[in-house]
C-alpha cells in the first residue's frame, strides 16, 4: 500500500505531525506498535486508576502559542485546559517552599522571602535570566549559569539545579544561560484534563477524521530502501512493505531511529559518534493513591522537592530530589474514591540493566529504591502522613519494555545534538523529544510543527 507520508510511532510528535499533515491534505499512515497512542506520557492504569506518568506541567496554552497554531487547524476540539497558579512550589530540606508564579514582582518577593541570606543577588539573577529570554543579553545567553551563582548561597544554587533538573536535565554546573532561561523563566503552566493522554486521544481522532490512517498493533522493523539506496518506505514486523512517496517522519528516539530504522551500516560515521556519545537520565516513578483531605492540606498540587543540601559536593539527581504530581479537581480522575498521584525521580539506567539471570534482582532494586524514597517522601512532606498508599512503581526496564527507548532513557540526552535533526536522506525526519529545542511537550510539538511546514505549507 502507498501513503505519500508514513509516520513512525504514535507519541507526541508522531501524532502531532501526522494530524497536521493529514489535515493539511496530504495521505498519511500512523504506525504504533502498543495498543494505544501516547508512548511515554500514555497514562497508566493500576487498580482502576489513571497515573499521568509526566509532571503535570504543561506550557504553550497561551493564545498565539504552539497549541493555538496546531489547533486551529484540525477538525477536533483541544482537550480541556487549567490555568495553574502558582506553576509548581519547589520546596528545599530545610522546610522552605517557594511558589513559582508567573507574576514576577510577587516572584521577586517570594525569592527575598525564601532567600533572605542573598536576595539581591538571586533576584539579579532572575532579572538576567529575562534578559536572555528577551533576547537583550546575547552575549550573557551563552555563559554557564554556575559562573554567576558565585554570590548566592548553596540553598538558592540547590534551588536552582532541582528546577534546572526537572526542566532540562542539566544541573546549574552543565547549561548555559540561555538553557536556563528556557527552563527557569517564571511563566504559565496548564493542567490537562485527563493529562497528556487527552491530548494524544485527541490527535489520533483529528488524524482520522481528516482521512489520514492509525494502525495499532504494527511494530515497524526498519526503513525500506530502493536500488539506489534512497528510503522508499518502511517494512512492517509481520513481513509487509509500506511505500512513502513523499517523507517518512520518525517519532522514535535519536538512537532507534538511527540504529533500528535507517541502520548503522547507512549511519554516517560522525552521527554514529554523536549517538555513543548521548546519554540521558532514566526515570523511576511511584504511583500512589491519596486521599482528598490529604490533598487540600498541599500548598502546590506539583511539588519539587529537593532532600538533601549536597554540600561540598557536584549535584547529584538521583533519588535527592523528586516531583510529586497530583491532578487538579477538574480532572475527571479525582472524581470518585483515592486520587492517582505520580511520584518522579531520577535514575542511572545502566544500574537498572545488568543482565540478571533471572528477575528477581531487578525486583530487590526496585524494593530497595521504594523503601529509600518512601522515607524521602516522608521526611520531606510530612503532612502527608498515612494518607498516601503505594500502588506500583516503575523503572527504566519498565519503560523499556513499554517504549522500547534505549535502556528507558527519557527527554533530552547530554550533550545536546541538534545537528541530528537533519538525516542523510531528504526524505527522512525526526519528530522525537531526544532532538526538540525543549524537552517538554511544547517543545516537541514546536518541532512536529516546524517539520509539517517543510513538507507541506498551511493553506492561506
Amino acid at each position: 500500500m502507498n501513503y505519500e507520508v508514513v509516520v513512525v510511532g504514535g507519541g507526541i510528535g508522531g501524532l502531532t505531525a501526522a494530524a497536521l499533515l493529514a489535515a493539511r491534505g496530504l495521505n498519511v499512515c500512523l504506525f504504533e506498535r502498543q495498543t494505544q497512542v501516547g508512548g511515554c506520557v500514555a497514562n497508566v492504569e493500576h487498580q482502576g486508576l489513571q497515573f499521568e506518568p509526566t509532571f503535570g506541567l504543561y506550557s504553550g496554552w497561551e493564545s498565539g502559542g504552539i497549541y493555538d497554531r496546531v489547533f486551529s487547524e484540525l477538525p477536533v476540539k483541544a482537550p480541556t485546559v487549567r490555568s495553574l497558579s502558582p506553576g509548581y512550589s519547589v520546596r528545599l530540606p530545610d522546610g522552605v517552599e517557594v511558589p513559582v508564579v508567573e507574576d514576577l514582582e510577587q516572584y521577586e518577593n517570594n525569592l527575598a522571602v525564601a532567600f533572605p541570606e542573598c536576595s539581591t543577588a538571586a533576584i539579579d539573577f532572575y532579572r538576567n535570566l529575562s534578559q536572555v529570554a528577551a533576547g537583550t543579553k546575547p552575549d550573557l545567553a551563552r555563559e554557564f549559569v554556575s559562573a554567576h551563582l558565585n554570590k548566592c548561597s548553596l540553598r538558592f544554587r540547590r534551588f536552582i539545579d532541582v528546577q534546572m533538573q526537572t526542566f532540562a536535565q542539566r544541573s546549574s554546573d552543565e547549561c548555559s544561560y540561555e538553557t536556563a532561561a528556557v527552563a527557569l523563566a517564571p511563566g504559565k503552566f496548564w493542567s490537562i484534563e485527563g493529562g497528556a493522554q487527552s491530548l494524544t486521544d485527541v490527535l489520533a481522532e483529528s488524524l482520522k477524521a481528516s482521512g489520514g490512517t492509525l494502525r495499532l498493533n504494527s511494530p515497524v522493523l526498519r526503513l525500506a530502501f530502493g536500488p539506489d539506496g534512497a528510503p522508499v518506505g518502511v517494512d512492517l514486523l509481520n513481513g509487509e512493505r509500506v511505500i512513502a512517496t513523499q517523507a517518512i517522519i520518525s517519532n522514535l528516539t535519536a538512537w532507534d531511529t538511527y540504529g533500528k530504522l535507517i541502520g548503522m551500516s547507512r549511519t554516517p560515521a560522525a552521527v554514529s559518534s554523536q549517538l555513543k556519545q548521548m546519554r540521558a537520565w532514566g526515570a523511576y516513578q511511584i504511583f500512589l493513591s491519596m486521599d482528598r483531605a490529604a490533598a487540600t492540606r498541599l500548598s502546590s498540587r506539583r511539588i519539587l522537592a529537593l532532600t538533601d543540601w549536597q554540600e561540598n559536593e557536584s549535584y547529584n539527581p538521583e533519588f535527592n530530589q523528586f516531583v510529586l504530581s497530583v491532578p487538579e479537581d477538574f480532572d475527571s480522575r479525582t472524581n470518585e474514591g483515592p486520587i492517582p498521584v505520580t511520584l518522579s525521580t531520577f535514575t542511572n539506567v545502566e544500574d537498572w540493566f545488568s543482565f540478571h539471570e533471572d528477575h528477581s534482582a531487578h525486583e530487590e532494586q526496585d524494593q530497595s529504591v521504594l523503601e529509600t524514597i518512601w522515607a524521602r517522601l516522608h521526611a520531606t512532606m510530612p503532612e502527608l502522613g498515612d494518607s498516601v498508599e503505594v500502588i506500583e512503581t516503575a523503572t527504566p526496564q519498565t519503560f523499556y519494555e513499554n517504549t522500547r527507548r534505549k535502556f528507558g532513557m527519557i527527554g533530552q540526552p547530554s550533550p545536546s545534538t541538534p545537528s541530528l535533526r537533519t538525516t542523510p536522506f531528504p526524505n527522512v525526519f525526526l519528530v522525537s523529544d531526544t532532538i526538540a529545542a525543549s524537552a517538554d511537550v511544547a517543545g516537541v510539538l514546536d518541532l512536529a510543527f516546524s517539520v509539517v511546514a517543510s513538507l507541506r505549507p498551511a493553506r492561506n
